[in-house]
């Protein structure tokens, strides 16, 4: 009798777990909670240049961070992508005229671009909602969650026009001498404490439990401290400041048109003798001052004769080059300095340049692209951060929205290690509206990182000279010809931010995107915890 075959049994597949769909019971439903994330992208754009009421920024975050509470990780990335779409629809509404404008566009085709435009921004408050809700599910401290996906999202969400948190509080200088240890990275997180604290003591009261004094008690100390560091560090910057060199600066602001700018160089020159006579050491035009430019091989020579032998100062000043390449004519974005007998000292090519103006995404690996956007350059991008070096000073020359980009500006200091930040700008793009003061206050931040002065010579304003410690030492009006005088110290040195970088906060990204891979508990107690809402007010029953 032959022995009976036993089959073994199959193995049983281990489930994976899935990621909730739907809020946790008791959470906010999903249109109060689009609300609440609607009202923290209102009182956000209304910190923003244009507005500037500073201290809703201490509360902007909250109601964004009650709503995200409890939810599915699709849920609240659409509660992030609501506050957001407020934000930028109301803190950046120039984007629409701008396409208008610059591309030509008509504006029942000009609104849905800029809609996109905004949408891309939404994004990064998208990521930020996605991020906390899986970390939040996963059993991690929604509070520690949120904190490091807003650090992360900042860091790392690629943006057409850059922005940080850290720029609400530009009119309070105490409030953002961090960026000297970690850039407005730094400064953003410390802003979030007041929300953080305001979201635990609601929070508390709608599941029933005591309110985290601890949370609440460091929420509102952390900025109260960073502020009482801040007057220190200022008062120690200025009297550094005041033992240094000083020269004399002038900023011509011929207020061109952004297009056919003829007379643009016979403004100059007439701004410039006038800043000669009142006896400034170097004087700034803007970035494209030139309307033309001229050939790789004799630009020197070819500036001198046209341009800078007559001046009897010295001079920054925009223009652009020409060179073959691939058997095309490629010209660059360019900053040059001339020394008071007009000789071209050096120049520096812009490296960064803006998508869909300077240039287009793909275009040189589908050169067929640029039919579909003609208004769009196609500009050659520099590779050198080298500063311009006047006698045994160096300049350390931005153009454009470089001086928005605190990374490449930290690789470029570390560097060179320069004396002074020269920026080059042309806004006149954007119109009359709140752009060129949104550009300002982005571009102060650098001088408190790298605690040096910075002075901007734009077109059509605004131009200005910002000190060590972000503040406006002098100010244009906007659509107006005008110059500015004002006296800068040469000033070197390494800040904590220059030395150490961005490594802190890439640890952060680490830790935000750890949480909302792993759980910080077993599986089967993921969702449990005291945070997690009794069914109480309005709440969510599904998808």
């Amino acid at each position: 009798m032959e022995p009976a075959i036993v089959e073994p049994a199959p193995r049983r597949k281990r489930k994976r777990k899935a990621a909730p769909t739907a809020a946790a019971p008791g959470a906010y439903d999903l249109g109060f909670a689009l609300t609440l994330g609607a009202l923290s992208g209102l009182l956000y754009a209304l910190t923003l240049p244009g507005f500037e009421l500073w201290p809703l920024a201490l509360v902007a975050q909250a109601p964004l961070v009650i709503a995200l509470r409890g939810q599915a990780p699709r849920r609240a990335a659409l509660v992030g992508l609501a506050a957001g779409l407020v934000m930028a629809a109301l803190g950046a509404p120039w984007i629409a005229g701008t396409v208008a404008r610059f591309g030509e566009v008509p504006w029942p085709l000009a609104l849905p671009i800029a809609f996109l435009v905004w949408a891309e921004m939404a994004g990064r408050m998208a990521a930020l909602g996605w991020l906390t809700a899986r970390a939040e599910a996963r059993g991690w401290p929604a509070s520690i969650a949120f904190v490091a996906a807003f650090g992360a999202t900042e860091l790392v969400y690629p943006v057409i026009f850059p922005w940080f948190f850290a720029v609400t509080v530009r009119a309070v200088p105490a409030l953002v001498q961090g960026a000297e240890l970690g850039g407005p990275y730094l400064v953003s997180l410390v802003l979030l404490g007041p929300s953080l604290a305001l979201a635990e003591a609601i929070w508390a009261r709608r599941v029933g439990r005591a309110i985290d004094r601890r949370l609440v008690a460091v929420g509102i100390a952390t900025p109260v401290l960073a502020a009482a560091v801040g007057l220190a560090r200022i008062a120690q910057v200025d009297a550094r400041t005041a033992a240094a060199p000083a020269i004399r600066i002038g900023l011509a602001q011929g207020n061109q048109p952004a297009k056919g700018r003829k007379q643009s160089v016979a403004t100059y020159r007439r701004l410039t003798a006038d800043l000669r006579d009142q006896g400034v050491d170097l004087v700034v035009w803007p970035e494209g001052a030139l309307p033309e430019v001229y050939p790789e091989a004799t630009y020197p020579a070819d500036l001198r004769a046209a341009v800078t032998g007559t001046l009897g100062v010295p001079v920054v000043f925009g223009g652009g080059v020409v060179r073959e390449v691939g058997g095309r004519k490629r010209e660059t974005n360019t900053a040059f300095l001339a020394d008071a007998s007009g000789e071209i000292l050096g120049r520096y090519d812009k490296a960064h340049l803006v998508p869909f103006g300077e240039y287009l995404p793909l275009g040189d690996a589908i050169p067929s692209l640029y039919a579909l956007a003609p208004n769009t350059s196609h500009l050659l991008a520099g590779d050198s951060v080298d500063p311009l070096v006047w006698g045994d000073r160096r300049l350390a020359a931005l153009i454009c929205y470089e001086d928005m980009l605190p990374q490449y500006v930290n690789r470029m200091v570390s560097r060179t290690d320069p004396d002074l930040l020269v920026n080059l700008t042309i806004d006149t793009w954007f119109g009359n509206t709140m752009e060129p003061w949104s550009h300002l206050a982005l571009a102060e931040i650098r001088a408190i990182e790298h605690r040096r002065f910075l002075v901007r010579s734009t077109n059509s304003g605004v131009s200005a000279v910002i000190d060590p410690v972000g503040r406006r030492v002098a100010v244009s009006s906007v659509f107006r010809e005008e110059t500015i005088v004002a006296e800068v110290r040469w000033l070197r040195g390494k800040t904590v931010y220059e030395v150490i970088g961005d490594g802190p906060m890439w640890l952060v990204t680490a830790a935000s995107v750890a949480m909302a891979l792993r759980a910080r508990r077993k599986a089967g107690e993921a969702g449990a915890g005291p945070d997690r809402p009794v069914s109480r007010g309005r709440s969510s029953t599904g998808a």
